[in-house]
């Protein structure tokens, strides 16, 4: 007996979402997903951010370890802008220049 049985991928088909990274309105259909857990294939109850492909191409192949933690300990979404940025150049600065002595 031979079964085949595809489960094919649910699409929102005409729904417009907005790049995080640049802020451009595009088709869902044309666009990346991005998961800051870093685990987009567990789906059950994410909402998902999206890219656009250019912005997918240039941010998304970049290391991101630790990337999460220096968000959260930038106070990420829980500060205002200038203060965050503050903090997440500190926080690099800080991680880059350990790296360098080492």
């Amino acid at each position: 007996m031979t079964t085949t049985a595809s489960r094919r991928w649910v699409t929102d088909t005409g729904q417009q979402v907005t790049c995080i990274a640049c802020g451009e309105t595009l088709d869902r259909e044309d666009a990346r997903e991005y998961d800051k857990h870093g685990d987009r294939w567990n789906r059950e109850g994410k909402n998902f951010e999206y890219l656009c492909k250019p912005c997918d191409r240039e941010y998304c192949r970049q290391n991101r370890d630790g990337l999460e933690e220096t968000l959260i300990a930038a106070d990420a979404g829980k500060t205002d802008r200038k203060t965050f940025l503050r903090r997440f150049c500190e926080l690099t600065t800080d991680n880059n220049d350990d790296n360098d002595l080492q």
